[in-house]
C-alpha cells in the first residue's frame, strides 16, 4: 500500500522555525522528511549566514525556505511543475509576515537549463532532488553543479537518489568532489559533497 505524503511539514529551525508547509499531492512530489532535513542543517550547520544558494528541484520548498530561514543571504527556488510553483508561492507568501534575512527568488522553469546558463562558482550550496525517476536528469544536474558551485565558504552540493542507485554511481559523477556525509534512510539515499575548498 502506497504512503500518502503528509499534507503539511515544518520548518526545522531558524528564523522560520516551526512553520508549516502545505503539500501537494502531485505525481513524483516526495518532500524530504523531516528526519533527512535535520540530518542534512546538522552536517551543514545551522547558521548559513552569507551563503547563497539553489534549490533545484524546489517540490515543496522545504530545502529552501529551511535554508532562507537560516540566514542564507540569498535563495533560488526552481520548480518545473505550474500547479507546484503556484504552491510555493503561496507558502512563501505565508512565510512572509517575518522576514527572512536574505534575498528569496522563486522560479517556474527546467533546472538543467537555468545551471547551465549559470557563472562558474556563482552558488555555495546546492540542493539536488529530482524526480527517482529520471536517473539521467540526477546525472546531468550532477555534472554542472559541480562546475557551478564554490564551497570555500561553506556550503556544498547535496544529493538525494533512490535506494536503487548505488553510492559510488553517484560519487563517481563528481570526481573532483567527496562525499563527505553520507545517508540512507528508507527509500531515499543522500550525499553531500565537499570539495576540499570548503
Amino acid at each position: 500500500m502506497k504512503s500518502e505524503p503528509p499534507k503539511k511539514i515544518r520548518i526545522i529551525g531558524g528564523n522560520w522555525r516551526s512553520r508549516l508547509l502545505s503539500v501537494m499531492d502531485l505525481p513524483g512530489l516526495r518532500p524530504t522528511t523531516d528526519r533527512i532535513r535535520e540530518t542534512l542543517f546538522n552536517w551543514l550547520g545551522q547558521d548559513l549566514t552569507g551563503l547563497r544558494c539553489l534549490d533545484l528541484f524546489a517540490g515543496t520548498g522545504a530545502l529552501g525556505f529551511e535554508a532562507a530561514s537560516r540566514g542564507a543571504s540569498a535563495v533560488t527556488l526552481l520548480e518545473k511543475d505550474k500547479k507546484a510553483h503556484a504552491n510555493l508561492l503561496k507558502n512563501f507568501d505565508l512565510l512572509k509576515s517575518s522576514p527572512a534575512t536574505g534575498s528569496v527568488e522563486i522560479l517556474q522553469g527546467d533546472s538543467l537549463e537555468f545551471l547551465r546558463k549559470r557563472p562558474d562558482k556563482s552558488a555555495n550550496l546546492i540542493f539536488i532532488d529530482p524526480p527517482f525517476q529520471d536517473s539521467d536528469l540526477l546525472n546531468r544536474t550532477v555534472l554542472e553543479a559541480g562546475r557551478i558551485c564554490d564551497d570555500s565558504m561553506g556550503g556544498g552540493i547535496y544529493v538525494e537518489f533512490p535506494a536503487n542507485r548505488s553510492r559510488e554511481e553517484v560519487e563517481s559523477l563528481l570526481p573532483s568532489w567527496h562525499c563527505g556525509k553520507y545517508l540512507e534512510a528508507g527509500q531515499v539515499k543522500a550525499c553531500l559533497f565537499r570539495s576540499g575548498r570548503g
